[in-house]
């Protein structure tokens, strides 16, 4: 008798979307789109090329005229995430002035709504960096480190000045991004409290975390 396999997924949401203006377009744009849906559904060493191709409806020797390898998709995919990731951070803090707990909340905002609004995308980069070339994973990791400077930077300025009094601050930083990062896992457009809402909270959370208080100096 013929069994249906229970397919587990590793985020709640179905939105494959990418930010405006990054994809190709045409054939090799939808091979972008059904690798990452892949790559977020069943991880990068279980989406085969021949898989990639046949969703986006072509032929494999059609998805290598376009990329040369799943590697290279992969990298690709990680390296707009990452790309994303940082512009919005960096914009978030030239926003913000030049209070520690302001700059936090505007970080923490910024980090959480890019995980909540493209959270394939968001998955697939954060659980998938691992599986990139190294020859391709350089610039990936220079703005990942770059992004988790800015936060740093911050929480190191904060307890300078007095304002933040974190049990460890390289600790706490690694628990704010790490809690921002599983936002993507499990937010839908249904949960109950908007992205903005989700946003909002995380940074509360972020201040409590660096001992800056509830509401302390944090924009509303």
């Amino acid at each position: 008798m013929a069994t249906t396999a229970t397919v587990i997924r590793r985020l709640a949401s179905d939105t494959t979307n990418l930010p405006p203006d990054v994809s190709p377009g045409g054939t090799a744009g939808a091979l972008l789109d059904s690798a990452l849906l892949l790559f977020a559904e069943q991880g990068f060493a279980g989406a085969s090329i021949r898989d990639i191709a046949a969703a986006a409806g072509v032929t494999s020797a059609t998805l290598y005229a376009h990329y040369p390898s799943k590697g290279h998709i992969l990298a690709h995919v990680v390296e707009i995430a990452h790309t994303e990731h940082h512009r919005r951070l960096r914009a978030a803090l030239l926003a913000s002035d030049a209070d520690p707990a302001n700059q936090l909340t505007s970080l923490v905002r910024a980090h959480v709504l890019m995980h909540a609004e493209y959270p394939m995308l968001s998955v697939v980069a954060n659980a998938e960096l691992h599986a990139v070339p190294p020859e391709l994973v350089a610039r990936s990791l220079d703005l990942r480190g770059r992004s988790e400077e800015l936060l740093n930077e911050v929480i190191a300025r904060g307890i300078e000045l007095g304002r933040f009094d974190p049990p460890h601050a390289w600790m706490a930083a690694a628990a704010i991004g790490g809690m921002g990062i599983r936002v993507a896992h499990w937010f839908t457009e249904n949960f109950e409290a908007t992205a903005e809402q989700v946003a909002d909270t995380y940074a509360e959370f972020a201040r409590r975390l660096v001992g800056a208080g509830s509401h302390d100096g944090g924009e509303q």
